[in-house]
């Protein structure tokens, strides 16, 4: 198990609570779902909405670079910055997965590796 830098939570915990963010979820219901504090949801969502569309735009260009045919596997708009980054992020560990055949991976575990556990770290993504 991984966590991310600066939390306490692995990053599947977070990664699910990010997924559940992009479907329409708020942090109260995630807390919940996740058996988290409210505060520390609300801390992982605030964090990754500031950096939404640079992450987007780095997993976007990680899941260019592995995929086949990247017109099959870029994700449609999702309708909003974070769903959007969400859709980027996970589409990369599809790629990666399918690309290395390393199929059993978890998503973000995937996601932790590519950004060094980093994604909500300060400083992340690069400028």
């Amino acid at each position: 198990m991984l966590s991310l830098v600066r939390r306490a939570d692995v990053v599947e915990v977070v990664g699910v609570g990010l997924e559940l963010a992009a479907t329409g979820w708020g942090s109260r219901r995630i807390a919940e779902r996740l058996g988290r504090p409210v505060t520390t949801v609300r801390g992982w969502l605030r964090c990754f909405a500031r950096r939404a569309g640079g992450t987007a735009a780095v997993f976007t260009s990680l899941l260019v670079a592995l995929a086949d045919d990247p017109s099959v596997v870029l994700p449609a708009p999702a309708g909003t910055v974070v769903a959007d980054a969400v859709c980027a992020v996970v589409g990369f560990a599809f790629a990666a997965r399918s690309r290395l055949g390393m199929l059993k991976v978890p998503t973000w575990l995937w996601v932790s590796a590519a950004c060094h556990g980093r994604l909500l770290a300060p400083g992340w993504p690069p400028a």
